[in-house]
């Protein structure tokens, strides 16, 4: 499939192996796996890197490969259950954060035509998602400006 804003393809990736349970050596109860996910969250990370931060350090000692083959939860699911999910969607939020930073370069930089063009596939992206998110995680009335991106962050 091609890419959005480029006339080139994407290179292709590995899948991921076909897992039904979780290995035998990850043996982790799936409370306390559901509490640290909690508790990652309230330290401000947020679902990707809860599932970096498990992989990694684990819980107890013990790496947690895949949340949702340990809890039969994804990570988000977690957070809902819990009440503690952020207020925006992470795709969202991030592709905020990269267009207010490329607002502030542009701001300091008016000549670079390059980021120019990155801001405004940026905000286009993030129209683009604002419109697939209204309604459900958005309020309706949700439109994208530079300074109404500045205040949710």
């Amino acid at each position: 499939m091609a890419r959005m804003h480029t006339r080139r393809r994407g290179s292709s990736s590995s899948d991921t192996p076909v897992a039904d349970d979780p290995p035998e050596w990850s043996d982790v109860d799936t409370d306390a796996i559901e509490a640290r996910v909690v508790e990652l969250a309230e330290e401000g990370y947020g679902p990707s890197q809860i599932g970096l931060k498990l992989r990694d350090e684990g819980v107890q000692g013990t790496p947690i490969p895949d949340v949702q083959l340990a809890t039969d939860k994804k990570v988000t699911e977690i957070l809902d259950d819990h009440d503690a999910s952020g207020d925006l969607p992470e795709d969202l939020r991030n592709l905020l954060e990269r267009a207010v930073r490329l607002r502030e370069h542009m701001a300091d930089n008016p000549g670079d035509a390059q980021n120019k063009r990155a801001l405004q596939n940026a905000e286009a992206k993030v129209r683009r998602l604002a419109d697939y998110y209204r309604g459900d995680e958005l309020d309706e009335d949700f439109k994208y400006t530079y300074e109404h991106a500045r205040e949710l962050l």
